[in-house]
Protein backbone atom coordinates (compact mmCIF):
# COMPACT_ATOMS: atom_id res chain seq x y z
CA UNK A 1 0.00 0.00 0.00
CA UNK A 2 1.46 3.30 -0.90
CA UNK A 3 1.91 5.62 1.50
CA UNK A 4 -0.81 8.75 1.64
CA UNK A 5 0.70 11.93 0.41
CA UNK A 6 0.19 15.38 2.56
CA UNK A 7 -0.50 16.97 -0.80
CA UNK A 8 -3.27 14.23 -1.66
CA UNK A 9 -5.38 15.39 1.68
CA UNK A 10 -4.25 18.56 1.35
CA UNK A 11 -6.53 18.78 -2.26
CA UNK A 12 -8.93 16.81 -0.67
CA UNK A 13 -9.58 19.69 2.14
CA UNK A 14 -8.82 17.39 5.05
CA UNK A 15 -7.07 20.16 6.91
CA UNK A 16 -10.52 21.92 7.81
CA UNK A 17 -11.96 21.43 10.75
CA UNK A 18 -14.52 23.56 12.71
CA UNK A 19 -15.46 27.01 14.00
CA UNK A 20 -12.93 27.88 16.77
CA UNK A 21 -15.64 28.59 19.09
CA UNK A 22 -17.16 25.01 18.68
CA UNK A 23 -13.94 22.91 19.49
CA UNK A 24 -12.96 20.26 21.75
CA UNK A 25 -9.93 21.29 23.55
CA UNK A 26 -9.09 17.84 23.83
CA UNK A 27 -8.62 17.86 19.89
CA UNK A 28 -5.64 20.13 20.60
CA UNK A 29 -3.24 17.92 19.81
CA UNK A 30 -3.94 17.30 16.27
CA UNK A 31 -5.16 21.03 15.62
CA UNK A 32 -1.79 22.51 14.13
CA UNK A 33 -3.07 26.82 14.03
CA UNK A 34 -6.37 29.05 13.28
CA UNK A 35 -7.25 30.71 10.53
CA UNK A 36 -9.99 32.93 9.91
CA UNK A 37 -11.71 31.82 12.84
CA UNK A 38 -11.53 27.95 11.70
CA UNK A 39 -9.16 25.35 13.19
CA UNK A 40 -6.58 23.96 10.75
CA UNK A 41 -5.99 20.43 11.73
CA UNK A 42 -1.97 19.10 11.39
CA UNK A 43 -2.07 16.95 8.35
CA UNK A 44 1.27 15.57 9.29
CA UNK A 45 -0.60 13.72 12.00
CA UNK A 46 -3.29 13.32 9.92
CA UNK A 47 -0.94 10.79 7.59
CA UNK A 48 0.64 9.45 10.61
CA UNK A 49 -2.71 8.44 12.38
CA UNK A 50 -4.36 7.25 8.96
CA UNK A 51 -1.16 4.53 8.20
CA UNK A 52 -1.64 3.47 11.59
CA UNK A 53 -5.59 2.77 11.22
CA UNK A 54 -4.73 1.08 7.56
CA UNK A 55 -2.66 -1.06 8.90
CA UNK A 56 -4.25 -2.16 11.64
CA UNK A 57 -7.76 -2.50 9.62
CA UNK A 58 -5.75 -4.38 6.95
CA UNK A 59 -4.87 -6.63 9.71
CA UNK A 60 -8.45 -7.27 10.70
CA UNK A 61 -9.47 -8.11 7.45
CA UNK A 62 -6.60 -10.46 7.02
CA UNK A 63 -7.49 -12.58 9.77
CA UNK A 64 -11.32 -12.97 8.71
CA UNK A 65 -13.21 -10.55 11.06
CA UNK A 66 -15.62 -8.26 9.56
CA UNK A 67 -15.43 -4.18 9.72
CA UNK A 68 -18.69 -2.73 10.11
CA UNK A 69 -18.83 0.65 8.64
CA UNK A 70 -21.31 3.80 10.30
CA UNK A 71 -22.05 6.91 8.32
CA UNK A 72 -25.62 8.31 7.93
CA UNK A 73 -24.88 12.12 7.25
CA UNK A 74 -25.93 13.03 3.96
CA UNK A 75 -22.36 13.91 2.61
CA UNK A 76 -21.06 11.08 3.65
CA UNK A 77 -23.35 7.80 3.34
CA UNK A 78 -23.13 6.58 -0.55
CA UNK A 79 -19.18 7.10 -0.11
CA UNK A 80 -18.97 4.60 2.75
CA UNK A 81 -21.71 2.49 1.05
CA UNK A 82 -19.30 1.92 -2.39
CA UNK A 83 -16.48 2.09 -0.13
CA UNK A 84 -17.56 -1.15 2.33
CA UNK A 85 -19.72 -2.98 -0.56
CA UNK A 86 -16.00 -2.87 -3.14
CA UNK A 87 -14.53 -4.70 0.20
CA UNK A 88 -17.33 -6.92 0.90
CA UNK A 89 -17.64 -5.20 4.66
CA UNK A 90 -20.88 -4.68 6.43
CA UNK A 91 -22.26 -0.88 6.85
CA UNK A 92 -24.77 1.17 8.04
CA UNK A 93 -25.75 4.44 6.29
CA UNK A 94 -29.45 4.99 7.29
CA UNK A 95 -30.53 5.51 11.31
CA UNK A 96 -28.41 3.45 13.34
CA UNK A 97 -30.74 0.65 14.93
CA UNK A 98 -30.68 0.75 18.76
CA UNK A 99 -29.12 -2.10 19.92
CA UNK A 100 -27.78 -2.98 17.10
CA UNK A 101 -24.51 -4.19 18.94
CA UNK A 102 -25.58 -4.72 22.46
CA UNK A 103 -28.46 -6.39 21.45
CA UNK A 104 -27.35 -8.42 18.36
CA UNK A 105 -29.24 -11.13 18.92
CA UNK A 106 -32.49 -9.53 18.27
CA UNK A 107 -30.71 -7.53 14.76
CA UNK A 108 -30.21 -11.30 13.50
CA UNK A 109 -33.62 -12.42 14.10
CA UNK A 110 -35.09 -9.31 11.55
CA UNK A 111 -32.15 -10.03 9.44
CA UNK A 112 -33.44 -13.63 9.19
CA UNK A 113 -36.73 -12.44 8.72
CA UNK A 114 -35.98 -10.98 5.79
CA UNK A 115 -34.36 -14.48 4.27
CA UNK A 116 -37.71 -16.25 5.36
CA UNK A 117 -39.91 -13.69 3.42
CA UNK A 118 -37.14 -14.28 0.36
CA UNK A 119 -37.68 -18.00 0.64
CA UNK A 120 -41.51 -17.73 0.76
CA UNK A 121 -41.39 -15.96 -2.81
CA UNK A 122 -39.18 -18.68 -4.04
CA UNK A 123 -40.87 -21.94 -2.61
CA UNK A 124 -44.48 -20.32 -3.65
CA UNK A 125 -46.22 -19.70 -0.36
CA UNK A 126 -46.05 -15.98 -0.98
CA UNK A 127 -48.40 -16.50 -3.82
CA UNK A 128 -50.87 -17.87 -1.59
CA UNK A 129 -51.62 -14.88 0.37
CA UNK A 130 -53.75 -12.57 0.10
CA UNK A 131 -53.27 -9.47 -1.75
CA UNK A 132 -53.35 -7.07 1.70
CA UNK A 133 -51.18 -9.94 3.21
CA UNK A 134 -48.46 -9.36 0.46
CA UNK A 135 -48.83 -5.98 0.63
CA UNK A 136 -47.50 -5.79 4.03
CA UNK A 137 -44.96 -8.42 3.80
CA UNK A 138 -43.64 -6.17 0.87
CA UNK A 139 -43.88 -3.24 3.08
CA UNK A 140 -41.80 -5.26 6.03
CA UNK A 141 -38.94 -6.73 3.42
CA UNK A 142 -38.48 -2.88 2.17
CA UNK A 143 -38.08 -1.38 5.56
CA UNK A 144 -35.77 -4.00 6.64
CA UNK A 145 -34.05 -3.95 3.56
CA UNK A 146 -33.34 -0.33 4.17
CA UNK A 147 -32.00 -0.91 7.36
CA UNK A 148 -30.25 -3.99 7.62
CA UNK A 149 -29.66 -4.96 4.09
CA UNK A 150 -26.07 -4.16 4.28
CA UNK A 151 -25.45 -6.08 7.09
CA UNK A 152 -27.40 -9.07 6.29
CA UNK A 153 -23.98 -11.22 5.98
CA UNK A 154 -23.05 -10.03 9.25
CA UNK A 155 -23.36 -13.34 11.10
CA UNK A 156 -21.31 -12.32 14.09
CA UNK A 157 -20.15 -9.18 16.04
CA UNK A 158 -17.73 -7.07 13.98
CA UNK A 159 -13.52 -7.06 14.40
CA UNK A 160 -14.10 -3.46 14.79
CA UNK A 161 -16.11 -0.24 13.75
CA UNK A 162 -15.14 2.31 11.45
CA UNK A 163 -17.07 6.04 12.15
CA UNK A 164 -17.28 9.08 10.59
CA UNK A 165 -18.54 11.43 12.34
CA UNK A 166 -18.57 10.40 16.18
CA UNK A 167 -20.83 13.23 17.54
CA UNK A 168 -23.79 12.60 15.14
CA UNK A 169 -23.00 8.63 15.82
CA UNK A 170 -22.56 8.56 19.74
CA UNK A 171 -25.14 5.70 20.05
CA UNK A 172 -22.41 3.24 18.04
CA UNK A 173 -19.57 4.85 19.92
CA UNK A 174 -20.97 3.73 23.13
CA UNK A 175 -22.09 0.26 22.12
CA UNK A 176 -19.03 -0.96 20.49
CA UNK A 177 -17.27 0.76 23.82
CA UNK A 178 -19.78 -1.20 25.95
CA UNK A 179 -18.17 -4.40 23.93
CA UNK A 180 -14.70 -3.73 23.68
CA UNK A 181 -15.17 -3.44 19.97
CA UNK A 182 -12.10 -1.36 18.48
CA UNK A 183 -13.23 1.86 17.25
CA UNK A 184 -11.94 3.57 14.23
CA UNK A 185 -12.77 7.32 13.44
CA UNK A 186 -12.42 10.49 11.29
CA UNK A 187 -13.01 12.73 13.90
CA UNK A 188 -13.09 16.73 13.51
CA UNK A 189 -11.85 19.60 15.60
CA UNK A 190 -15.61 19.76 17.08
CA UNK A 191 -15.31 15.74 18.66
CA UNK A 192 -13.79 14.47 21.79
CA UNK A 193 -11.25 11.89 20.51
CA UNK A 194 -11.21 9.80 23.85
CA UNK A 195 -13.52 7.45 23.24
CA UNK A 196 -12.06 6.19 19.76
CA UNK A 197 -9.04 3.69 19.65
CA UNK A 198 -7.92 4.60 16.33
CA UNK A 199 -8.55 8.29 15.64
CA UNK A 200 -8.06 9.82 12.42
CA UNK A 201 -8.17 13.86 12.83
CA UNK A 202 -10.02 15.49 9.59
CA UNK A 203 -12.65 16.91 8.54
CA UNK A 204 -15.61 14.73 8.60
CA UNK A 205 -18.54 17.08 6.40
CA UNK A 206 -16.64 17.22 3.01
CA UNK A 207 -17.32 14.53 0.60
CA UNK A 208 -13.70 15.16 -0.80
CA UNK A 209 -12.03 14.28 2.21
CA UNK A 210 -14.27 11.68 3.59
CA UNK A 211 -13.23 9.94 0.02
CA UNK A 212 -9.74 10.38 0.59
CA UNK A 213 -9.91 8.75 4.14
CA UNK A 214 -11.79 6.14 3.00
CA UNK A 215 -9.97 5.02 -0.40
CA UNK A 216 -6.69 5.09 1.56
CA UNK A 217 -8.45 2.76 4.53
CA UNK A 218 -10.45 -0.33 1.82
CA UNK A 219 -7.24 -0.41 -0.07
CA UNK A 220 -5.60 -1.71 2.96
CA UNK A 221 -8.48 -3.75 3.76
CA UNK A 222 -8.72 -5.16 0.75
CA UNK A 223 -4.92 -6.08 0.40
CA UNK A 224 -5.91 -7.78 4.03
CA UNK A 225 -8.33 -9.97 2.19
CA UNK A 226 -5.86 -10.45 -0.55
CA UNK A 227 -3.23 -11.50 1.82
CA UNK A 228 -5.95 -14.10 3.53
CA UNK A 229 -6.95 -15.60 0.18
CA UNK A 230 -3.07 -15.93 -0.85
CA UNK A 231 -2.62 -17.60 2.67
CA UNK A 232 -5.78 -20.14 2.66
CA UNK A 233 -4.97 -21.35 -1.40
CA UNK A 234 -0.94 -21.75 -0.03
CA UNK A 235 -2.64 -24.07 3.28
CA UNK A 236 -4.88 -25.65 0.89
CA UNK A 237 -1.58 -26.51 -1.50
CA UNK A 238 0.45 -27.90 1.49
CA UNK A 239 -2.20 -30.09 2.43
CA UNK A 240 -2.56 -31.29 -1.36
CA UNK A 241 1.52 -31.78 -1.88
CA UNK A 242 1.81 -35.07 0.39
CA UNK A 243 -1.32 -36.65 -1.13
CA UNK A 244 0.37 -36.25 -4.54
CA UNK A 245 3.69 -37.60 -3.59
CA UNK A 246 1.69 -41.10 -2.17
CA UNK A 247 -0.07 -40.94 -5.36
CA UNK A 248 2.84 -40.91 -6.94
CA UNK A 249 5.05 -43.90 -4.60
Amino acid sequence: MANIEIKELLDAGVHFGHLTRKWDPNMAPYIYTERNGVHIIDLYKTAAKLEEASKALGKIAASGRKILFVATKKQAKDIVADKAAAVNMPYITERWPGGMLTNFATIRKAVKKMAQIDRMKQDGSFDALSKREKLQINRQRAKLEKNLGSISDMTRLPGAIFIVDIKKEHIAVAEAQKLNIPIFAMVDTNSDPRAVDFVIPANDDASKSIDKVLSHVSESISEGLASRKSNKEKEVAEKEAPAKKEVKA
